[in-house]
Parts: C-alpha cells; sequence; structure tokens
C-alpha cells in the first residue's frame, strides 16, 4: 500500500539534541557525585528506563530526585536554547516531503521543552500535529505514541511510515505495526536496529527514499 503519512521522531532525527539532554543529566548527577557513563545511560534509555534510577539506588527520596530533576530541566533549556542544535537539510527536505504526504511529529519530549527548541525554527510549520509526552498514555518503546499518532490522522498503519533513531523509538513503532526508516546517528550507534526496515546515513537522503 502507497505511504501517505510520515510520522517524525523528534530528538535526534530533526534537532541535535540527545547529547545536550545526556549532558544535562550527567552534570546535575555529577553534582552529587554521582556518575552517568555513557554506556549505561544509553542502556537506561533503550529500556525506556531514566537516569534518576541511579539516584534512587544510591537511597535518594523522591522528593530530592524531583528537585535534582528540576535543575536537570533548567540546565537542559539553556542547552537548547544556547547549543547549535540543527541538523542539515532538514527543512528543504521537509518541504519537499510536504507536497506528497501528511506529517506530524511524535515525541517524547514535554511540550514545554518542544516548545522552545522549535520557537522561530519554522520546522514544525510543515507538520499537520505534534504530539508529545503529555498526549498519551506511555512513553516509547510502548506503541502507544505511534498508536495515537495514526488515530489523529485517521490512517491506516500500512499507509504510514515513521522516522527515528532510537532503538526504543524503533521498538515503538514496531509494537504499533508500522514501518520504520532508521536515521543512523553517532549518538545511537550502538542499539540494536535489526526491526527496521530501512536505514538512511542523513535526514536529507529521505528525499530519495520516499
Amino acid at each position: 500500500m502507497e505511504k501517505k503519512y510520515i510520522l517524525f521522531d523528534n530528538d535526534g532525527v530533526l534537532v541535535e539534541t540527545e547529547m545536550w539532554y545526556y549532558q544535562a543529566n550527567k552534570d546535575i548527577l555529577q553534582s552529587v557525585g554521582i556518575t552517568l557513563d555513557f554506556d549505561t545511560y544509553q542502556k537506561i534509555m533503550v529500556r525506556g528506563g531514566t537516569a534518576w534510577e541511579l539516584a534512587q539506588d544510591r537511597g535518594y527520596s523522591a522528593t530530592k530526585i524531583d528537585k535534582l530533576r528540576e535543575k536537570r530541566d533548567e540546565l537542559y533549556q539553556h542547552f537548547i536554547q544556547t547549543k547549535n542544535i540543527e541538523i542539515e537539510g532538514v527543512k528543504d527536505t521537509l518541504e519537499q516531503l510536504k507536497k506528497r504526504y501528511k506529517m506530524a511529529i511524535i515525541t517524547t519530549a514535554r511540550r514545554v521543552d518542544f516548545e522552545l527548541i522549535h520557537k522561530n525554527r519554522g520546522i514544525a510549520d510543515f507538520m499537520d500535529f505534534v504530539l508529545c509526552v503529555e498526549d498519551y498514555k506511555r512513553a516509547k518503546p510502548f506503541p502507544d505514541p505511534y498508536l495515537a499518532g495514526l488515530e489523529k490522522f485517521h490512517a491506516k498503519k500500512e499507509e504510514t511510515i515513521v522516522v527515528e533513531d532510537s532503538q526504543r523509538g524503533l521498538d515503538s513503532a514496531y509494537k504499533a505495526g508500522i514501518d520504520c526508516i532508521i536515521v543512523k546517528n553517532e549518538f545511537t550507534k550502538s542499539h540494536n536496529f535489526e526491526k527496521a526496515k530501512y536505514f538512511i546515513n542523513k535526514f536529507e537522503d529521505l528525499k530519495k527514499l520516499l
């Protein structure tokens, strides 16, 4: 069946934010003497866990963890407003795809962070809608986010394709029964992508693939 709809992940696909989210978690945990190395973080992310597990294991209370999480959120917001998070060719590619497809963003980001990331960026203008973590019951790797996207478009899974860069996102699309394209990304290169339908080296390659 011909594809009519594209559901995009956000972080690592449309904007280069994942490294800064890791950095924010790492810096705040380091401030209380907890080391979050990259491999540990990747394992936690793949299964849909949270970096705060390390603080729980050290006996930190829920109240203390909430305070640390607030500091992490502040630092992450500082990063996404001050660092270059642009991915080359994204807007040109979306402009071309918009002529043939209906498109949406399905992200596990909080809406407040999403809006900061996309302020004056013009990427969201190409989309019919955006679903953030507040808009569905369970986050990726559960199928809920992508099933919610299908429902909002009134689309069949066979006429939809997902663009992702992480194993957690791929698992979510796979469980929702939607074919998935993986954009290769240095940050997620250790992930298991065997359930993916297609691979591309950079976002611009979508123009050739679709």
